[in-house]
């Protein structure tokens, strides 16, 4: 499986789904950046993604977007294999 980055803060309703959505398809452990607790990480996530939200969600080297990016990306059935490294 794919490591899971998000970048997020600690009262984020929409990161608490994201994590819900993730663990629900397998995945056991998500590397959490608290930007809540550090802006440097919010400047680092701002600069690598171009936003400014949260949550900011990676699989693997891929920058699926935030919660709504994430969750439609499951509709679509592209998390699975973006998960398991089979994504084209």
């Amino acid at each position: 499986m794919q490591p899971v980055k998000i970048y997020l803060t600690a009262t984020c309703p929409y990161c608490t789904r994201a994590k819900a959505l993730l663990a629900q398809r397998g995945v056991a452990a998500i590397d959490e950046i608290r930007v809540d607790l550090d802006p440097a990480q919010r400047t680092e996530m701002m600069a690598i993604t171009g936003r400014r939200t949260v949550p900011q969600i990676f699989i693997g080297s891929t920058h699926v977007g935030g919660c709504d990016d994430l969750f439609a990306l499951d509709q679509r059935g592209g998390l699975l294999p973006l998960l398991q490294g089979s994504a084209g």
